[in-house]
């Protein structure tokens, strides 16, 4: 007798047990499910943001370090990255191959990012003077169909703030980074004439008069 009830305790515990590792297999593999959509929706939300970015190489140079024993070789790339909406940077990358160098360079530029105040016909509020080192640059406003009337990085620079009527002029060095810099410090000294009344506390009006 005592045989039989152990036999009979021991199929109850081992038909119980069976169900509950079911349900924890259930509940691990909808855990795993949920966390590769939130893996997928990062994913798509990380290449939405990327996407509206646009990177162009002004200037690549292979440049030396003297060190200890030699010269240690390596690539310089000067990036800009906008997306075209009133947002641009430049970023400057160093490393060992190019690849690795324009990564770098993005990265960089996609910390120093400008904000530009843009006018309905796609141009700048105001003329801005900037400079940077020997570099020294003009920008001025222009009507609509003008087009973009600039050379070298500074015209890269305009294009990615999404400017499409300007006039710009380089007064300085012609070197690509400096000219770059100083397009961007004469970008982010830009103020629409609303943001100025409002800085002064006077009325719209009275700076039209």
């Amino acid at each position: 007798m005592t045989e039989t009830k152990t036999k009979g305790k021991t199929k109850e515990s081992s038909s119980t047990s069976v169900p509950a590792a079911a349900d924890g297999q259930q509940q691990e593999q909808r855990r795993g499910s949920n966390r590769g959509e939130r893996r997928r929706r990062s994913d798509r939300r990380n290449q939405e943001r990327d996407s509206e970015w646009q990177e162009r190489v002004i200037q690549i140079r292979r440049v030396s370090k003297t060190v200890k024993g030699g010269k240690k070789m390596s690539f310089r790339a000067i990036v800009v990255v906008g997306n075209e909406k009133g947002q641009v940077g430049v970023g400057v990358g160093k490393a060992g191959d190019v690849i690795g160098a324009v990564r770098k360079g993005v990265a960089d530029g996609k910390k120093n990012l400008v904000k530009v105040p843009l006018t309905p016909n796609s141009s700048i509020p105001t003329l801005s003077n900037g400079r940077d080192g020997a570099a020294s640059v003009l920008i001025r406003p222009a009507a609509p169909g003008t087009g973009v009337i600039a050379g070298g990085s500074i015209r890269t620079v305009l294009e990615l703030a999404g400017i499409k009527n300007v006039l710009a002029k380089r007064l300085g060095s012609k070197t690509p980074l400096n000219n770059a810099r100083a397009a961007m410090v004469a970008l982010s000294e830009l103020r629409t004439h609303k943001s100025t009344a409002k800085e002064r506390g006077i009325p719209l009006e009275q700076i039209y008069s």
